[in-house]
């Protein structure tokens, strides 16, 4: 992954991108997986993010060595905090969103003096995932291993993910220990509205009975 950086630079249209490994589990996990990877990107345009995924050789030779691939497009309509001090994610609906599945994304950069508490306490949260109602799809993501770490996932609906964040327990304790023990030097949450989704994810497309 590290050596699309060139290409992705003189990528038109692209505004802002991470690549990123993955853990095993639903959220934060100390332990690699090193078969599955994720590219996140914000586009000036559908146009752009379209030629990219359909007619780029970098997709192209993306394609060509893995057994499987997902993309699905998002449009945010929430956003609180920076990464790599920016705010990538600027809110492009109008309107709220309620009515049907909603993505969402947490990242942070973990301050050294808290890396111990922090992955002492973490993986128990992301292990109550397994048994979060609502929940479509979840994977714990990362740009560099322990330090700056991001939790992806799709829900049924907001119901179904306020369940999770402001009711489960073990969730409410990390927030409550993110603020008291100063985990993080930079955070950022974003929503989305899912408007497509091709391909598979473990053999299914996750979407495919949420966007009839």
């Amino acid at each position: 992954m590290g050596t699309s950086v060139p290409v992705l630079n003189k990528t038109p249209g692209l505004l802002f991108y991470k690549l990123l490994g993955s853990g095993h589990g639903k959220g934060f996990s100390i332990k690699p997986n090193f078969k599955r990877y994720g590219l996140l990107c914000t586009w000036e345009n559908e146009q752009a993010a379209d030629a990219f995924l359909n007619t780029s050789d970098l997709m192209e030779n993306y394609k060509s060595h893995t057994s499987e691939s997902w993309t699905v497009k998002l449009l945010p309509f929430q956003a609180h905090g920076q990464w790599d001090k920016q705010e990538p994610f600027s809110p492009t609906l109008t309107d709220n969103y309620t009515d049907g599945p909603l993505a969402v994304l947490t990242r942070a950069s973990i301050n050294w003096m808290a890396l111990p508490g922090f992955w002492r306490f973490v993986p128990k949260t992301s292990k109550a995932l397994d048994a979060a109602e609502g929940l479509i799809c979840s994977i714990g993501l990362g740009e560099l291993p322990f330090i700056r770490q991001a939790t992806f996932s799709i829900w049924e609906s907001m119901d179904a993910m306020r369940q999770y964040a402001y009711k489960n327990p073990l969730h409410q304790e990390v927030m409550r220990r993110t603020r008291s023990e100063n985990w993080y030097s930079e955070e950022l949450f974003a929503r989305f509205k899912p408007i497509a989704s091709q391909g598979t994810w473990n053999g299914t497309d996750p979407l495919a009975q949420l966007m009839l």
